[in-house]
């Protein structure tokens, strides 16, 4: 629930900037504004608006969304890295000096999902290896889920983007094509135009994909990496454990 309201929060506060335009946007530009340099800010406002507000909103609202979840994704995914080196240090330790109720407390008092495995695993320590090994495959595939949640709304919003961007480009392009035959001539400034207004929401839905596939790669390759550390900790938990059983008998 706490993400939810975040990512609500955060979407109105990157939202906040579309309420400026629409606002700002003036219906007459004057000479003088149009030979002054322009800011990005203007630009985009401008182009925004030459899109038609409508079709480029939508596209805007996949942008907004795709990021939030994708913050939300990268932040999470970061708190999740653990030291495995350290930690299988402290879970060694604890099992020479207090055994493994020691280690449970070394694992429990630590976050992320490699220390989760680890206690999984001690927990069944009474029944044998083989269980704990079972347990830490089950519970790792438990793991990888939650690291992969929200993944599947950033992909759906890079496929999103571009189809409404060409639906503006189709719409506008027949709009276009009816003020030709209403105007019973192919005029060049009236086709050029129309078709400039038209390709514009294309470039925004391109954009907007390119943008939110980067931090897809990156997530994607954090996940990558954070389940390559659990199956190395895993597997060095469980030699642990095998040299723990045999110097205690």
């Amino acid at each position: 629930m706490r993400k939810l309201i975040a990512l609500f929060m955060l979407a109105g506060i990157l939202f906040a900037p579309v309420f400026a335009i629409a606002q700002d946007s003036p219906t007459v530009v004057d000479d003088e504004i149009v030979a002054e340099e322009q800011s990005f800010h203007q630009v985009v406002k401008e182009k925004f608006i030459e899109g038609d507000p409508v079709f480029m909103t939508p596209v805007l609202v996949c942008l907004i969304l795709g990021l939030a979840v994708a913050l939300e994704r990268i932040i999470t995914l970061n708190l999740s890295t653990t030291n495995t080196k350290k930690l299988l240090a402290k879970v060694e330790d604890a099992l020479a000096s207090g055994g493994i109720e020691a280690a449970k407390d070394v694992t429990k008092s630590t976050k992320g999902p490699v220390a989760s495995i680890f206690t999984q695993g001690l927990m069944r320590y009474s029944e044998g290896i083989e269980m704990v090994e079972k347990s830490i495959i089950a519970y790792g595939s438990v793991e990888m889920g939650r690291l992969e949640k929200g993944l599947v709304w950033i992909s759906l919003f890079i496929s999103l983007a571009p189809m409404l961007g060409f639906m503006g480009t189709v719409i506008g392009m027949i709009g276009a094509f009816d003020s030709i035959e209403a105007a019973g001539d192919i005029s060049p400034s009236l086709v050029a135009g129309g078709i400039k207004i038209a390709l514009l929401t294309t470039v925004a839905g391109l954009i907007v994909a390119i943008i939110l596939q980067l931090f897809y790669n990156y997530c994607v390759a954090k996940i990558d990496s954070l389940v390559n550390d659990m199956e190395d900790a895993s597997i060095s938990l469980v030699d642990m454990l095998v040299k723990h059983k045999l110097t205690g008998k």
